[in-house]
């Protein structure tokens, strides 16, 4: 498998996974290189850009902590920079406050080499804020500034469709479904990729303090479901959308989630790795084991390296080879994620996915 987007050639004669070989020819610094890569398909993310509060002091509670950093995030912006930092062209396309939050956001996108030209910024709303902290049991705990925030004040007629039409692959999540006027935008903006032939990608990254209920959530969720040919969930997102089913049983995955022009389902399940399910086949590839220092952006991380991939080859679904190969890299890219602390500054370049990967494979 060749192209700017897919860093490593495999050759799985040798062992369960394969030997992996760098096949890039690029020289120079590795900010050089990712401007010759961008001139590859273009992936575009649609959705929030937010800004994350984190304590300073690990396993406190929000109301314990004495401190907080702030860290970029936003869902479909991490799948953007992870996907830009991976050295393939991607745009964003969303709302920030002109406020100096926004404005730190935008050159985020700015200095990973993202096109920003679709983000927007409104004058009457604040830039989202998101405290979250990892609890002394490990428990999650999210707070959310936005009431509302700018993110969701997106309307249809602020879209950039021509950026949308360039698109090789059209991403979104769902946080951008549960208010209007974002949610009519949403939609227009993914009938508009769907009708200009783009691969729609779809992670619904279930943020549920966000939603007036666990059921508005799921029919949210649910409501935009068969138009995706790519979609991504985790366990816990299974378990919801099914309303308590085995999230492990692969007939309620075909029976409840698996629609009718679906071409590809993931289903992420941490360090374990994930699994695939096409119409043809299915199967699971293992994950990698490190040392987890903040999980947070590791899913983003995961769907970015495999649309990275996708976005050269875009068949890959029909060959379960190298649909297995593109979920290695992405497995790896979710685990070297989790090793760092807050979500884009977490997220990876190629060169710290592929050290990941000959760790593994030649050891």
């Amino acid at each position: 498998m060749t192209g700017c987007c897919f860093p490593v050639n495999l050759d799985l004669s040798r062992g369960r996974r394969g030997s992996f070989k760098h096949v890039s020819s690029s020289s120079g610094s590795s900010k050089h290189r990712r401007r010759e890569n961008c001139k590859g398909p273009l992936v575009v993310c649609f959705g929030e850009m937010i800004v994350n509060l984190v304590p300073t002091v690990s396993r406190v509670s929000l109301a314990d902590a004495v401190a907080y950093k702030k860290y970029p995030s936003g869902a479909t912006a991490n799948v953007a920079v992870a996907i830009s930092r991976l050295g393939c062209s991607t745009a964003f396309i969303g709302k920030v406050g002109n406020d100096e939050f926004g404005y730190m956001l935008s050159d985020i996108l700015k200095q990973n080499g993202i096109d920003s030209s679709g983000l927007l910024f409104d004058d009457d709303a604040r830039t989202a804020l998101a405290f979250y902290a990892l609890k002394r049991n490990g428990e999650p705990e999210f707070m959310f500034y936005k009431n509302p925030s700018a993110d969701v004040l997106l309307r249809p007629e602020e879209l950039d469709l021509t950026l949308i039409k360039k698109a090789t692959i059209f991403h979104y999540g769902s946080v951008s479904l549960i208010k209007e006027p974002c949610r009519s935008a949403h939609i227009a903006a993914m009938t508009v990729a769907k009708v200009a032939g783009c691969i729609l990608s779809y992670a619904p990254n279930l943020a549920l303090p966000l939603w007036p209920s666990k059921e508005i959530a799921r029919q949210g969720i649910m409501s935009i479901w068969n138009y995706a040919d790519i979609i991504k969930v985790s366990v816990d997102e299974i378990r919801l959308l099914t309303e308590g089913d085995n999230p492990y049983d692969d007939k309620v995955i075909m029976k409840k989630l698996h629609h009718y022009s679906l071409k590809l389902l993931l289903v992420t399940e941490g360090e374990r790795g994930c699994r695939y399910y096409t119409k043809d086949f299915k199967g699971w590839v293992a994950g990698f084991e490190v040392e987890a220092v903040d999980t947070t952006g590791a899913g983003d991380s995961f769907v970015g390296g495999f649309l990275s991939i996708v976005a050269a080859h875009n068949h890959i679904y029909k060959d379960e080879r190298r649909l297995r190969e593109a979920l290695d890299f992405a497995n790896a890219c979710g685990a070297v994620t989790v090793t760092r602390r807050g979500a884009i500054p977490s997220l990876p370049t190629k060169d710290a996915v592929l050290r990941i990967l000959f760790s593994c494979f030649n050891s």
